[in-house]
């Protein structure tokens, strides 16, 4: 492990600031979870940006969310081919081990990987269309939301396929067995959110409606 370094100054002294106020304010609490260890209510998928901050969104706590992040907040559908799986195995531990009764899938305004998702499949991302592209393989997962919004004008295609990354991975999620046994159980439920990260908005995908309205 000759190329790890220490950590820059800035991050050391915020962690010493949280040890000395955050950490010891709550010392009780943090010696609980490390002993009773995690039983969260829900898994939450979003994407690595940096501008989405799920936690605070719903001012969750220490132990509250079981969150998995990757680029663009996508699910694979399920294929045990014995590879390498993230996201999928971070799905399966948490319904079938930590079974959480809420899954929740959070898209976001302004997403670079799906806005690269748009430029592959309109042909100006040639490089993400090489195999050597481990962020354009990603994206293949986006094509079939890309295919039904490709009709819509430029400035509406990049919110509309956005949603339609949280409608993928929705309908991948129901492709796990163990997902699809537990929704139909009663005892997981599927939420699909869009966050409006400008507006600080936040909005919920309406099966009934076929659409997303604001919370």
């Amino acid at each position: 492990m000759d190329h790890a370094r220490p950590l820059p100054s800035y991050l050391v002294t915020r962690f010493h600031g949280f040890h000395a106020t955050t950490y010891q304010g709550n010392k009780a609490w943090y010696r609980r979870l490390a002993r009773i260890g995690q039983h969260p209510r829900a898994m939450v998928i979003s994407c690595c940006d940096s501008r989405v901050h799920v936690t605070s969104i719903f001012g969750a706590d220490e132990g509250e969310f079981f969150i998995h992040r990757n680029i663009a907040g996508l699910v694979p559908p399920y294929s045990p081919d014995g590879g390498n799986h993230g996201t999928s195995a971070t799905v399966e531990y948490a319904v079938t081990t930590l079974k959480v009764a809420h899954l929740i899938v959070i898209g976001h305004s302004n997403c670079g990987g799906v806005q690269g998702c748009a430029d592959m499949c309109s042909g100006n991302a040639p490089e993400l269309l090489e195999k050597s592209s481990f962020v354009g393989r990603w994206m293949d997962i986006l094509r079939p939301g890309y295919e039904r919004v490709r009709h819509l004008p430029e400035a509406e295609r990049a919110r509309a396929l956005e949603k339609q990354a949280v409608l993928v991975s929705l309908e991948n999620l129901m492709t796990f067995p163990f997902v699809r046994e537990a929704v139909e159980a009663e005892l997981l439920t599927l939420h699909g959110l869009w966050n409006d990260i400008g507006e600080g908005g936040l909005e919920q995908y309406d099966p009934a409606q076929g659409g997303f309205a604001a919370l």
